[in-house]
């Protein structure tokens, strides 16, 4: 697997390595020991699925300390615009964000670390989207963002006229409305 950085420190790109021929294919998914050697130290407790229709919107949620989460994500099938923002008080990078495109044919990842809001925008007709978890999730920990924070700046690659979300997720607050419990270390 190769190991991409992005433009915040710590949000890493994970490229598998793809073996391919008229069978179809095969790539390793997931190593913990590679993970810990090459991303950070992390035990994933908790994997979930969603499947989801073009023009979806999910996020931007964070879960609070001490129940925050780290997240490998990856789509199975379709394609996703996967974005995560900085949150973390006194970072370099407060407020800016990392957005990668993830797809059933570039089956990359993205790993996000705690102290991130994460979201993602659906740009196929439909997309299946796993991720795996560092800490169970507790709804009582729950924090957002609103997906269209003018100060974010998100090109989430679809017209916003035709974002679609949840009820719980049009109530998000903006960034700057937001209770910081994440300090940059």
């Amino acid at each position: 697997m190769e190991i991409i950085k992005t433009s915040i420190d710590g949000v890493v790109i994970i490229k598998p390595r793809i073996f391919s021929d008229f069978r179809g294919y095969f790539f390793e998914s997931f190593n913990q020991k590679k993970i810990e050697e090459r991303v950070c130290k992390t035990i994933f407790v908790q994997d979930n699925e969603s499947r989801s229709n073009y023009g979806v919107i999910r996020g931007l949620h964070f879960q609070k300390p001490p129940f925050a989460q780290s997240k490998l994500v990856r789509v199975v099938k379709g394609s996703v615009l996967d974005v995560a923002v900085d949150i973390r008080k006194g970072s370099p990078t407060f407020g800016q964000h990392v957005a990668v495109e993830l797809t059933e044919e570039n089956h990359c990842q993205l790993f996000i670390p705690k102290g991130f809001a994460h979201g993602f925008s659906v740009l196929s007709k439909e997309a299946i989207f796993q991720y795996k978890c560092d800490n169970f999730y507790a709804p009582q920990s729950e924090g957002a963002i609103a997906f269209d924070d003018p100060d974010l700046r998100i090109d989430w690659g679809i017209p916003l006229n035709m974002a679609i979300q949840s009820e719980k997720d049009k109530k998000n607050t903006l960034l700057r409305n937001t209770e910081l419990v994440f300090d940059y270390i």
